[in-house]
């Protein structure tokens, strides 16, 4: 189609005349998208300080007998203060680009994380020992690093203005309705799995965990965009949809918590990262899709490219925390400090065991992460008298505990 612009001119078309402006529309789009990634980069690197600074200041008071000392440390409050920075980049991120693209950024904490580990270490390692140990450490961050490049770069760039009116025109379409009566169905199961059946697996624990996320991200971007929407001047707190929205962000992110919470106990810290990392967001991204369209108008080579980038991300994730050392729930161990007299020196001069600083046994050290294989406690063979023979001259002993009274 073609329009004349007078008598005596040419016909233009009007492709040309629109052309400038979706180019416009793309530069602007993507301006949004690199705004909300590098908000969300910048707060999930403060939180990772953040977390490191309240476990530095909870490892320096071990064996302090007021449980409440950190409260009184600058470097406890200087931690909190960069968690709640940290949340709320997070929190602005969502409002500029799409959930898609942002819920995958959370590698970038453990990134930060390791390396921070690795500067942090007060051991002096030789160089082979030292590659020995993190050279997974190193291959993971590179792969994250670049998995986060692709996801920057090959993201969903569908942007909407999170009016009340949008987000309620999403809640009752019928894809969002029926993921929503899915992700229910399979809560609901996992749950009775996990309270009837006792099923403790880490995937039981971790995929309630994250369909409770998909569903916090979900508010999360709704309230981020509504509050920025008002802020430029159109008012979208009127709007019943916007408070219903944060309840279902209290709620669904409290009980989230609580899982996390029991996963921790019953396993251990690197597999809950790798793992919950991994399954929280594979649905978010699903329920990002489902809900706000974001890979709708994308061409196929932008999501394969953006799947290429997740599963990299994935694979970075799960070797840096692959690398962290095991918890040993129990050792048997003689714990030398309860002996009198006890020389705790080598005959070469090297030390057996540290001296007694405020801690509770022998092998309860202020920062078991970074003390080397040389100083882990000496697990002893335990002899059973029902399968040891009868000739045999090594006498049965049983592991006793020492405490303080003895």
């Amino acid at each position: 189609m073609e329009r004349a612009n007078g008598p005596g001119l040419q016909l233009q078309p009007l492709a040309t005349l629109s052309a400038p402006r979706l180019a416009h529309e793309d530069s602007f789009s993507y301006k949004e998208n690199l705004i909300g990634a590098l908000l969300a980069i910048f707060g999930h690197l403060v939180i990772s300080i953040a977390l490191n600074l309240q476990k530095y200041s909870h490892i320096r008071l071990v064996g302090c007998k007021d449980h409440r000392a950190y409260f009184k440390t600058k470097t406890w409050w200087c931690g909190l203060f960069l968690l709640f920075l940290g949340e709320l980049g997070v929190f602005s991120a969502y409002a500029f680009a799409p959930l898609s693209l942002i819920v995958p950024l959370g590698a970038v904490s453990v990134i930060a994380s390791a390396i921070i580990g690795i500067i942090f270490i007060k051991e002096k390692w030789k160089p082979k020992d030292f590659l020995r140990r993190y050279v997974l450490s190193f291959i993971g961050c590179g792969l994250a690093i670049v998995g986060t490049y692709l996801l920057i770069t090959f993201g969903p760039n569908s942007h909407e203005t999170m009016t009340g009116e949008n987000i309620t025109k999403h809640l009752v379409s019928w894809p969002v309705l029926l993921y929503m009566l899915v992700e229910i169905i399979i809560f609901c199961l996992l749950l009775y799995f996990y309270k009837e059946r006792k099923a403790n697996y880490i995937v039981v624990i971790l995929l309630l965990a994250a369909l409770l996320g998909s569903m916090t991200v979900i508010t999360v971007k709704a309230v981020a965009g509504m509050v920025v929407v008002s802020i430029r001047g159109n008012l979208q707190l009127g709007y019943p949809i916007f408070y219903i929205m944060v309840v279902c962000m209290v709620a669904t992110a409290s009980f989230q918590a609580t899982f996390l919470t029991q996963a921790t106990q019953l396993y251990d810290a690197s597999q809950i990262a790798s793992i919950g990392y991994i399954l929280s967001t594979a649905i978010a991204i699903t329920a990002g899709a489902t809900f706000y369209l974001d890979f709708i108008g994308e061409d196929i080579l932008h999501i394969c490219m953006f799947a290429l980038g997740c599963l990299i991300a994935f694979l970075g994730v799960f070797l840096i925390t692959r690398n962290k050392r095991k918890s040993i729930f129990f050792e048997p161990y003689i714990s030398m400090d309860a002996m009198p007299s006890m020389q705790n020196l080598h005959d070469n001069g090297t030390a057996v065991q540290p001296e007694l600083k405020t801690s509770f046994s022998y092998g309860a050290l202020e920062n078991n992460d970074a003390i080397s294989e040389i100083y882990a406690p000496a697990t002893l063979p335990i002899v059973q008298e029902e399968h040891g023979s009868r000739g045999s001259s090594v006498p049965p002993y049983r592991v006793m505990e020492h405490g303080k009274r003895e």
